[in-house]
């Protein structure tokens, strides 16, 4: 499935272009930004950043979104969904460059990710976690109306230090009446 363009008020999520990679590797590379995810490496490098690309489009089980503002069209984070289609559930996943943070850019992406993951994609389920120390990213879950569901400790080795991992979660039902 195509990655479709989703609008918010302030916000377009769209799929990324190779035209991004150089921006995306800028933004997601800064040291804070990897620190605080499981999957972004650091250094980012440009063709780091064209591989990411390359090997999301057009696929099944995930879908990315670059994030950009609306009026100006510039890249500021990224959102995915990690599809498991045969048990209607997805992970969602996101990043926010940080000359951006502080604005509700993330919060904003969120629920419109939800929407498509719920309307669209047809999902039971959505989940995310966050390490422990990430308290930024915790608020952003509860804003979005997502569930605490629980703590994995010292689940995830990150730069030689385990971390724990708070775990969140929302239903159809949850949003949706019975």
């Amino acid at each position: 499935m195509t990655t479709p363009t989703l609008h918010t008020d302030r916000l377009l999520l769209r799929a990324h272009t190779l035209a991004d990679a150089p921006e995306l590797a800028r933004l997601a590379g800064v040291r804070e930004v990897a620190a605080t995810t499981l999957r972004i490496p650091h250094p980012y490098s440009v063709a780091g950043a064209e591989a990411f690309i390359t090997g999301w489009q057009d696929a099944d089980e995930r879908v990315a979104f670059a994030i950009v503002l609306r009026e100006s069209s510039v890249l500021l984070g990224g959102m995915g969904l990690r599809l498991e289609n045969q048990h209607r559930h997805a992970e969602l996943g996101y990043w926010i460059g940080t000359p951006y943070w502080g604005n509700g850019y993330a919060t904003e992406a969120a629920r419109a990710v939800l929407r498509y993951g719920f309307e669209v994609r047809k999902l039971h389920r959505i989940h995310a976690s966050h390490f422990a120390n990430n308290a930024a990213s915790g608020n952003v879950l509860h804003k979005i109306g997502m569930k605490h569901e629980g703590r994995l400790r010292q689940h995830i080795l990150k730069w030689g230090q385990f971390v724990d991992l708070e775990l969140y979660g929302l239903l159809d039902t949850d949003l949706l009446p019975a």
